[in-house]
């Protein structure tokens, strides 16, 4: 690992615009799919029941 701190140029660490416009769309893709599949009626269904399944089991 030091190896490769020692070769990298200082201007070439981290994460360019670029880097972060492409990181920021894909997290903001991925959270608008979390979004859609959790407010689901079968996905909200299914949780109902496991959590009901899971409080059964506590008492």
């Amino acid at each position: 690992m030091r190896k490769v701190r020692r070769i990298a140029r200082p201007d070439e660490r981290g994460m360019t615009t670029a880097e972060y416009a492409v990181g920021t769309v894909a997290a903001a893709s991925f959270a608008g799919l979390l979004i859609k599949l959790l407010t689901s009626s079968e996905v909200q269904q299914l949780l109902m029941k496991l959590v009901k399944a899971a409080l059964s089991l506590a008492g």
